[in-house]
This record gives structure tokens, C-alpha cells and sequence, in this order.
């Protein structure tokens, strides 16, 4: 199969899987024609047909009840937000019905909610890292796909799961290339991948973090610094027992992130870590993330906001020169 585009590969695994099962759909605004902001639905409006992929009024609460309540008469639908920050008008309907009613009242919630995450040109109003607030609410996956195959792979499974699930992928990887899977390869929820091996420090990342970390490793072997590179996949569930095997080999631990570091992703996985691997530790786990702050709109403010591979290095040199 010739490589694809990570939009690509999202639309290849739900045009799959839409095939297979007519219950599911899509709603969300500039789809149909335009395929969304991205490209992730771009042809699907012709293949399928205005029932199937639906515009639908700019109101995100309204798309999110709608969903919820077609999951729970046993469709499959799937939201599509266009950008993470659009949750905001829809935070009751997706943490305080979606997440709860399967809890509630024993009925599934098979609903996927698709947005484009993380820091890129825009400014502060569409440039939210908001994944560790979904992670936190119980009843929810995430899912943060790092390459096509995973684009491909998690919303395959993400559509069989009777849940609702946040399908977060970055605006940075957006045209990003890789192989895929097959029509019958899912990738499993709740299961890191090693993307490089080493034996000397953990790198940890997700989403755009983990081409950070390859290119930090890449940098560090120059130097004969041997670097293990971890691709979190799914931040619930969350893959602890695949780092923490990695940390009884290295000792120590870099986690990167793009979310600010107080109550980000990376304090959660530094305190998991803490808690499970803490014999395995040689040196405290560093984070590197951005700083508490709003997103600065100037590209070079932007630059020097966002976590590089040189700040990882940095780490990196620090972690080992501890005794």
C-alpha cells in the first residue's frame, strides 16, 4: 500500500469502517463539500451521501447531544469538532452526559468525538493543549494518534468500543506520511509503542511529542547517548506497565509535552511513574512542556514557547550527568 497522509489514513479507517457498519455517521459543519478543516472527511460527502456525512448548524452542544443520544439508540455516530477549543461550548453534553450515562443508567455510549489538537500558528484561541481535562473525566478514552498508521488503527478500534471516545490528532502532523494497516488491522487502546529502542534514558511523548523525542534521539546517538522512544498512544487508558519496562533498563526518564506542565499530562505520567517504577529510578523524571501561559501568536514568541528537540537533548544531558 502506498504510504498515506495522516488526514488520509484517519478518512481510509473510517471510510472502512462505515462500510462495514451502516449505523455509522457523521456530523459536523463544513464537511460534506469541503471535508472538513483538514481534509480528514475530503470525498466521503460524495461516497456516502448527506444522511451519513451531515452538516449540521454551528453549535457544538447541539452536535454533541445529537450524538449522544443517537449513540444511545444504537447508532455509532461521529462528531466531528474541527478544532479541540469548539468542546468548550459542549463541555456539559460530552463530560456531564456523555462520559456519565453508561455509569448511570447501564447503557452504552458508542461516540466518537473527532477535533484537530495542539499548538501550531493561530494564536491562543485555537492553539489549547486541553488533552490531560479529557483524560481526567472518567467515562471518556483519548486517543492521540502520532503517525497515519495510528490515525488509521485507533479510530478503527475507537468505533468499536461502547464508549465515547476523544480522537484528538494534531494540526502539526497533518500532512505527516507513513505506511498503514490493512482493513482488519486495529490498533489496541491502552498499549504504548517502542518506536526506537535504547538503554540509557526514556523518552516519552504522544501526539506531535513523539517526532520531538525521535528527532532529540536521533541528535543524542551522534554522541553515543542511547535514548528509548515511547509513543504513549492513548492517554486513557494509559499504557504505564510498557514504560515502566523500559525504565528497568535506563533508570531514567524524560516526559515531553506541549500542555502547560502544572496538572498537564506529563505530572500525571511523572507521578504514575513515581508510584510504579520508583526502584527502577537512577534520577527524578524531568518534564519538559510549555510554560503557563496563553499561546503567543508571534512566530518567533511561538518558537521559543513550544517544547523542541533541544530542550528534550538538554534534559537528556542533565538526567545523565546526575551520579
Amino acid at each position: 500500500m502506498s504510504p498515506l497522509s495522516y488526514s488520509q489514513a484517519y478518512r481510509a479507517g473510517l471510510a472502512e469502517e462505515m462500510e462495514a457498519n451502516p449505523g455509522i455517521f457523521v456530523m459536523g459543519t463544513d464537511i460534506f463539500l469541503r471535508g472538513g478543516h483538514f481534509a480528514q472527511l475530503l470525498g466521503l460527502g460524495e461516497r456516502f451521501g448527506a444522511d451519513r456525512i451531515r452538516d449540521v448548524p454551528i453549535s457544538e452542544a447541539a452536535m454533541v447531544a445529537a450524538g449522544v443520544g443517537a449513540a444511545i439508540q444504537g447508532m455509532r455516530p461521529v462528531v466531528d469538532l474541527n478544532f479541540q477549543e469548539f468542546a468548550y461550548g459542549a463541555m456539559d453534553e460530552l463530560c456531564n452526559q456523555a462520559a456519565k450515562i453508561h455509569y448511570m443508567f447501564d447503557i452504552p455510549v458508542p461516540l466518537v468525538i473527532r477535533a484537530t489538537n495542539g499548538i501550531a500558528y493561530g494564536g491562543a484561541q485555537h492553539n489549547t493543549a486541553m488533552e490531560s481535562w479529557f483524560a481526567e473525566m472518567p467515562g471518556l478514552y483519548v486517543a492521540v494518534p502520532a503517525t497515519p498508521a495510528d490515525a488509521k488503527g485507533l479510530i478503527k478500534t475507537a468505533l468499536h468500543l461502547d464508549d465515547p471516545v476523544l480522537f484528538l490528532m494534531h494540526k502539526a502532523l497533518t500532512g505527516a506520511r507513513g505506511e498503514t494497516g490493512g482493513p482488519d488491522v486495529r490498533v489496541p487502546f491502552g498499549r504504548a509503542s517502542v518506536v526506537r529502542p535504547g538503554d540509557q534514558v526514556t523518552l516519552i511523548g504522544y501526539g506531535v511529542t513523539v517526532r520531538t523525542c525521535t528527532e532529540a534521539a536521533g541528535q543524542l546517538a551522534g554522541d553515543g547517548i542511547s535514548a528509548e522512544v515511547i509513543d504513549l498512544r492513548t492517554l486513557y487508558p494509559l499504557d504505564v506497565e510498557t514504560v515502566t519496562d523500559s525504565l528497568r533498563k535506563t533508570g531514567r526518564a524524560v516526559m515531553v509535552d506541549e500542555s502547560a506542565g502544572y496538572g498537564g499530562v506529563s505530572a500525571e505520567i511523572a507521578a504514575a511513574l513515581q508510584e510504579a517504577a520508583f526502584d527502577y529510578l537512577d534520577a527524578p523524571i524531568l518534564r519538559v512542556h510549555a510554560p503557563h501561559s496563553p499561546v503567543p501568536q508571534s512566530p518567533p514568541l511561538l518558537q521559543a514557547y513550544l517544547p523542541d528537540h533541544g530542550a528534550v537533548e538538554q534534559a537528556v544531558r542533565t538526567q545523565l550527568a546526575r551520579p
